[in-house]
């Protein structure tokens, strides 16, 4: 299944996506927020990430990872996710430096919520971040998720530089979707 839209391809992730995946989890930018921008061994990304992001495959009619291609030079720019929690489903991405502050995210998360809203039953779609990731917030404003609340968790590989301010959590219903684009 490949979902269009002006400027992007979205594209069902697979096993030989392992490279490009690799060098996404190894900018120390692009992890900032996800583990401290902490390097990721190509091991752990073969045995742990691509077999996690793998897993979520052929969720509601599609799959449950994107890989996001520049539609007009076929560049890959990062993944979208969009992953089942019961009848909600949480939106994630990540894309390379060079796909910042282009409109990407806000197009391609977009087109996820529009297909995950349209194509299954879904009554809820989420996102957390956290709560310093202003571009991150503000992508998901522009996409239509509103802010829910700020919550402290501990970090898996320990407190990283913002932490100590907490996660945001936003989200959109069904209905508010609805509402928005009649």
């Amino acid at each position: 299944m490949l979902l269009e839209t002006e400027r992007l391809v979205l594209r069902e992730l697979v096993p030989g996506d392992v490279d490009e995946v690799f060098a996404l989890c190894n900018d120390p930018a692009v992890m900032r927020y996800i583990n401290g921008g902490a390097a990721v061994s190509r091991d752990e990304v073969v045995a742990e990430i691509m077999p996690r992001f793998l897993a979520y495959q052929e969720c509601f009619g599609g799959p449950g990872t994107w890989a996001a291609v520049e539609r007009d030079r076929g560049r890959f720019l990062g993944i979208f996710m969009l992953h089942p929690t019961g009848d909600d489903a949480e939106l994630g991405y990540r894309l390379h430096r060079a796909a910042w502050g282009r409109g990407f995210a806000t197009e391609g998360a977009t087109a996820l919520v529009r297909e995950a809203f349209g194509a299954s039953g879904l009554r809820r779609v989420w996102a957390q971040t956290m709560t310093v990731n202003r571009a991150s917030r503000r992508v998901l404003e522009k996409t239509g998720l509103r802010y829910v609340r700020t919550f402290f968790t501990d970090w898996p590989e320990g407190p990283i530089d913002g932490s100590e301010h907490g996660d945001v959590e936003y989200e959109v219903t069904r209905e508010q979707w609805s509402a928005r684009y009649r």
